[in-house]
């Protein structure tokens, strides 16, 4: 290359990274780098403190009532959904009980036209969100890939595969600010999830599109029997998102105010056309993988004890009735409408269900294919022909 032309490219070069200082807006904290301790509102005692870094300001006392309301319920139904697994009525379930601040304070800052992206463990916030208690637990029991209708609720299926949604959601994030809305995509994963490829995928599209995606790691310390230090070295998994140009935060996933307000302004970041953000939630998994697994094979008691204390709905319950929000009456009527919810889900969930051979050619694809069209028509006809024959056979018993 001629010398002329290398110190054009070199002046290019420089005139695209200075930018004047009032031009840049800074993220949360300083740069891209997280606070260095997790957010905070409350104390393990449920007292108000003033967090580490000014960028956040604290949720309305009636925002926070909505959410510890929530989180009663969504509580109830995951001690219901945990029982119903012993009685046989679910083939599997992961339980959420002590991420419930995660879970409801993050699907709460979105709006209904708004794609949110689960995993396996996140029926709460399914359940928070708006969708029948029976369709979320659809797929566990075992009937179906998925009980809702993504399309009709802004929610994608739960997913099992680990980080693989965290792709989808970056693509539909990306493609419905090409088209122009202002909807953004919240997506959740564990922390064992923040070892796969996907991840990494993920959160290096999102950025160099700037598309409008939250990724929430609910880090809850284990990825089934292995524990974080297995899987980094990273002071902070939210530190994973700097490499890529990501926004990022840590924050104290039991405290339901730390949650609403950090989750908030990622949104609003995400939503405002800035690009994604990646929060990290502090918790613990307070019950065993799923009902499936045993977790004294890899953790004691006294693990656990220290996590009991840092309970996200005490912690929050304090909080209100230390400012007068809650009184007693209130929490019974909270309680109370969680063991409503609790007694239709068991109700509806013992009712046997009866499904129908075609079904399995339901939600294939958008438009069926003429060999699903002719596989579907053998079917009808076999289920026909078998019925015929039935009631031929008791008509001449009849006879």
């Amino acid at each position: 290359m001629a010398p002329t032309r290398k110190a054009a490219n070199a002046r290019a070069a420089k005139a695209a990274v200075q930018v004047a200082p009032e031009e840049v807006e800074a993220p949360f904290q300083k740069g891209l780098i997280p606070a260095p301790t997790p957010v905070c509102f409350l104390d393990e005692h449920g007292q108000r403190v003033e967090p580490v870094t000014d960028d956040y300001v604290a949720p309305s006392d009636t925002e926070a009532l909505e959410c510890y309301r929530r989180m009663v319920i969504g509580r109830r139904f995951d001690v219901q959904a945990s029982a119903l697994t012993r009685q046989g009525r679910l083939a599997v379930y992961p339980s959420s009980r002590g991420q419930e601040a995660c879970q409801v304070g993050s699907v709460m800052k979105i709006r209904e036209d708004d794609w949110f992206f689960p995993t396996y463990r996140d029926s709460v916030a399914l359940v928070s969100r708006g969708i029948d208690p029976v369709e979320v637990l659809t797929l566990l029991r075992g009937d179906a890939h998925c009980g809702y209708d993504p399309m009709a609720t802004h929610t994608a299926a739960q997913c099992t595969p680990l980080a693989t949604q965290l792709l989808h959601a970056a693509g539909v994030a990306y493609g419905d600010a090409r088209q122009g809305r202002d909807s953004v995509a919240l997506a959740f994963i564990g922390d064992g999830a923040s070892s796969e490829g996907d991840f990494h995928e993920a959160l290096n599209f999102a950025a160099v599109f700037k598309a409008p995606v939250v990724f929430v790691v609910q880090n809850n310390g284990w990825a089934i029997s292995v524990p974080l230090e297995k899987q980094t070295a990273a002071p902070s998994l939210a530190y994973k998102g700097i490499g890529y140009g990501v926004v990022c935060e840590q924050v104290d996933g039991n405290d339901a105010l730390a949650v609403l307000a950090v989750v908030g302004k990622a949104v609003d970041w995400a939503r405002s056309g800035k690009g994604p953000v990646l929060v990290e939630l502090h918790t613990y998994r307070m019950e065993a993988h799923t009902n499936a697994d045993d977790a004294t094979r890899y953790r004691t008691a006294d693990q656990v004890a220290p996590w009991l204390q840092k309970d996200p709905l005490e912690r929050l319950e304090t909080y209100l009735r230390s400012v007068g929000a809650l009184d007693d009456e209130l929490a019974e009527s909270y309680a109370a409408e969680g063991e409503r919810t609790a007694a239709d889900l068991r109700d509806r969930m013992n009712a046997e269900v009866e499904p129908s051979p075609e079904s399995l050619f339901e939600n294939v694809y958008a438009a069926p294919t003429a060999q699903l069209v002719e596989q579907r028509s053998m079917v009808r006809e076999e289920i026909e022909a078998e019925r015929d024959a039935h009631a031929s056979v008791t008509t001449g018993e009849d006879a």
